[in-house]
C-alpha cells in the first residue's frame, strides 16, 4: 500500500476547467477498447429515516493503462444530518499489475464528471447560440452543472429555482462573479418557457418539468430521479422531445425518466435516438433536425466511464 496517491476534493476544485475535462470525457466515450459492465444497485433499508439508501459499485477498465471502481451511497435524507446525499470514493488501478494508483474523493470527481457528461450532450444536442438557462435544484451538482454548460455555450442569463430559496439565492451569490448574470426565482413556470437550456438536478419523486411549458428549440438536460420510481419530466415532456441518454445499458434501467414511460407505452426503446458513445463517435452528430423547431431531452443517470475518464484526469495533472 505504500506510494499510494490521495486526492482530495481541494485540488479536483482548484485544477477543473470543464472544457479540458469535457473533452477527456468526450475521448473516452469515443474509445472501443474500454471495458464498462453494468453497475451494482443496491437499495437498503433506514429504519430511522424511514427511506431507503443505495449503495452503486461502478468499476471500468482501459486494458493493459489503467481501471477504477467507485463505491458510492446515496442518502436523500441525509439533509436531516446536515450531510450531501451522496458520499463515495474512487479507487484509481494500474489495470496491468492490478496496483492502486490513488484513492480519490469520489463526491467531488462524481459532481464534476456529472456536469461535464451533461455538457458533452449539450454540445451535441443545444442550439449552439443558446444563451439562457434554468437550473433547477440547489445540491452540490448544481453549481457545477451551470459551469459546466456555460462552457460549452454563450451563456448569458442564468436563472436558479430550489424548493428552499435561500440556498437557489446561495448559488447565486456564489457565482455572481461569472461572466453570466444569474437570479433565483421562486417559480419555474416563470421562467421555463424563455430560456434556451433546462437542467435538472434534483431528488423529486414527481416530475417538475412539464411538457406544457416547453417551447421548440429547447434543450433538457435531466440529472436527478436516479431510481426508477423516481422522475423529473412528465410524459408530456417526453413525448414532446427527441430523447437521449448517456447509457443504453444504464438509462433504459434505473430512472423513471425513461423506465415509466417505457412500461405505459408513451415512449418505446426506438424512440431513443442516440446515447453518448454514438454521439462520441461521431463528432458531428447533431440531435436536432434545426435549430428551431426540435426539443431535445437527454437523461444521464451516470457511468462508470465517467468515472475513469475524471480520475485519469485529475491523477495525470496531480502527478505533473
Amino acid at each position: 500500500m505504500k506510494n499510494i496517491v490521495q486526492i482530495d476534493a481541494d485540488f479536483i476544485e482548484k485544477s477543473t476547467n470543464f472544457q479540458s475535462l469535457i473533452s477527456d470525457l468526450e475521448i473516452m466515450f469515443a474509445d472501443k477498447e474500454l471495458l464498462v459492465p453494468m453497475r451494482h444497485h443496491h437499495d437498503f433499508p433506514n429504519p430511522e429515516v424511514g427511506m431507503e439508501s443505495t449503495l452503486l459499485l461502478m468499476p471500468a477498465w482501459n486494458p493493459g493503462k489503467n481501471a477504477g471502481v467507485k463505491i458510492a451511497t446515496v442518502s436523500p435524507a441525509n439533509g436531516k444530518f446536515d450531510l450531501p446525499a451522496i458520499q463515495a470514493v474512487y479507487i484509481y488501478l494500474d489495470a496491468l499489475k492490478g496496483s492502486i494508483k490513488a484513492i480519490i474523493e469520489a463526491k467531488s470527481l462524481t459532481v464534476k464528471r456529472t456536469a461535464a457528461a451533461s455538457a458533452l450532450a449539450s454540445k451535441f444536442l443545444s442550439r449552439k447560440n443558446s444563451k439562457s438557462l434554468l437550473m433547477l435544484g440547489t445540491g452540490a451538482l448544481s453549481p457545477n452543472l451551470i459551469k459546466a454548460h456555460a462552457s460549452v455555450r454563450p451563456i448569458e442569463e442564468v436563472f436558479v429555482w430550489g424548493r428552499n430559496f435561500d440556498k437557489a439565492k446561495a448559488i447565486c451569490d456564489a457565482l455572481s462573479g461569472e461572466r453570466f448574470k444569474i437570479t433565483p426565482i421562486k417559480n419555474i413556470e416563470d421562467k421555463i418557457s424563455e430560456v434556451d437550456i433546462i437542467s435538472s438536478a434534483t431528488l423529486s419523486g414527481t416530475p417538475i418539468v412539464l411538457g406544457k411549458f416547453l417551447r421548440p428549440g429547447q434543450h433538457v438536460d435531466l440529472v436527478g430521479a436516479y431510481r426508477p420510481d423516481m422522475r423529473e419530466a412528465d410524459d408530456d415532456a417526453i413525448k414532446k422531445s427527441k430523447v437521449f441518454v448517456d447509457t443504453f445499458e444504464g438509462g433504459l434501467k434505473e430512472s423513471g425518466d425513461i423506465v415509466i414511460p417505457l412500461k405505459t407505452g408513451i415512449l418505446a426503446k426506438e424512440d431513443i435516438k442516440a446515447d453518448l458513445f454514438s454521439m462520441a463517435l461521431n463528432k458531428s452528430y447533431s440531435g436536432r433536425d434545426s435549430d428551431d423547431n426540435t426539443v431535445t431531452l437527454f437523461k444521464s443517470v451516470g457511468h462508470a466511464l465517467e468515472d475513469l475518464a475524471a480520475a485519469t484526469h485529475y491523477y495525470d495533472l496531480f502527478m505533473r
